[in-house]
């Protein structure tokens, strides 16, 4: 459903990654298509703690829109949708991280410690490649704007630049 443009500020998009590491990157350029589109996007590492901080900082009835590589098993560049709220299976994907806590451990530690937002949605891109100083691979690229576009629908933003 789409949604108003003064509606964009009740939502904080997160894009996860590290474009050293080939389609680890994936979710930050889906991040950097979404900045292109006019969306404001905040850039993470995927570090547990500055996760839980920024959507924190985003007040506690802020929506988070949260982007990643994930490891599933499925062919790359796949995309996938969980509710962070239902999803007890988000830390066997979302594995890609060099931290010793990441994504998945930020959800599951914002789950007991009754932190996580009330709405969060994440999207992962399934990635092959994660060697340093690897590119992103193509399946992943091709990947990314598709969950951009989606996202911009989902925050009723246009798909394309004017």
């Amino acid at each position: 459903m789409s949604r108003d443009a003064s509606r964009l500020k009740d939502i904080l998009i997160i894009a996860c990654g590290n474009t050293d590491r080939g389609d680890d990157a994936a979710g930050l350029l889906v991040g950097r298509r979404l900045r292109e589109l006019g969306i404001d996007v905040c850039e993470q590492t995927g570090e547990a703690v500055t996760l839980m901080e920024s959507w924190r900082d985003a007040g506690l009835d802020c929506e988070v829109i949260l982007i990643d590589a994930v490891v599933t098993g499925a062919a790359p560049g796949t995309i996938r949708v969980w509710d962070a709220r239902e999803a007890s299976v988000v830390s066997d994907f979302l594995r890609c991280s060099t931290h010793a806590l990441g994504v998945a451990e930020a959800i599951q530690l914002a789950k007991i410690l009754d932190l996580l937002p009330p709405r969060m949605q994440i999207y992962g891109i399934e990635g092959k490649q994660f060697e340093m100083g690897g590119a992103p691979s193509t399946e992943v690229l091709l990947a990314v704007d598709e969950v951009a576009a989606c996202i911009a629908r989902e925050v009723g933003a246009p798909t394309r630049l004017s």
